[in-house]
């Protein structure tokens, strides 16, 4: 079993997709047609079909995106060591995200 968590490490760190993730320029995405025209073409099919449960799931991912790259959550780790004080507010917040996206797919019918 180590043998395979290994692994799955060894190749998630050569992939750097860590890296690829934080190094996004969020600004010249947003501007960029080749992203922008079928991101909005998407959100305006699901707005036609009348999928709100999709496009809350949009803003969700979006948002969990945009707080990992806040100065609060470099701050996380200093020098390889968990920062106590600031990790209750990430663990509540990621719950209650959990818990909206578990209500939104299992809670209500649509």
């Amino acid at each position: 079993m180590a043998d395979i968590v290994k692994a799955v490490t060894d190749w998630f760190d050569s992939t750097k997709l860590h890296e690829q993730i934080t190094d996004v320029d969020a600004a010249g995405l947003f501007s960029n047609p080749w992203f922008l025209v079928p991101f909005i073409g998407i959100i305006l099919y699901l707005l036609y079909k009348k999928n709100f449960k999709d496009i809350l799931l949009i803003g969700i991912l979006m948002g969990v995106w945009w707080v990992s790259g806040t100065d609060y959550m470099a701050t996380l780790v200093i020098d390889n060591e968990l920062q106590m004080d600031k990790i209750l507010p990430v663990v509540f917040g990621g719950a209650a995200t959990l818990g909206l996206v578990i209500y939104i797919f299992f809670g209500r019918s649509d």
